[in-house]
């Protein structure tokens, strides 16, 4: 019978801790949380217009202007192998 007795207050330690394990996530997660809800921007037709022109032409210049990839040394020619 000693045996059932230890098993029970062990039972109840462990639901103690349980318990405060529970009361600390929830004093955690309430500080996340402010209770204010954000709503989502959202962008006019026309500014995703402007910034898709915008991109479109950051890309034709890198693309178009193959002297700026060329205007680069490239690889090869900077590695030098000693003699020695």
């Amino acid at each position: 019978m000693d045996i059932l007795v230890q098993l029970k207050a062990e039972r109840d330690k462990a639901a103690q801790q349980v318990n405060a394990l529970d009361t600390a996530i929830r004093a955690l997660s309430g500080l996340n949380s402010t209770g204010v809800t954000r709503e989502r921007r959202t962008m006019s037709a026309a500014a995703r217009a402007r910034i898709a022109t915008a991109q479109r032409a950051r890309w034709a210049k890198v693309k178009g202007q193959g002297r700026l990839f060329q205007s680069l040394p490239s690889a090869a020619s900077q590695r030098q192998v000693s003699r020695e």
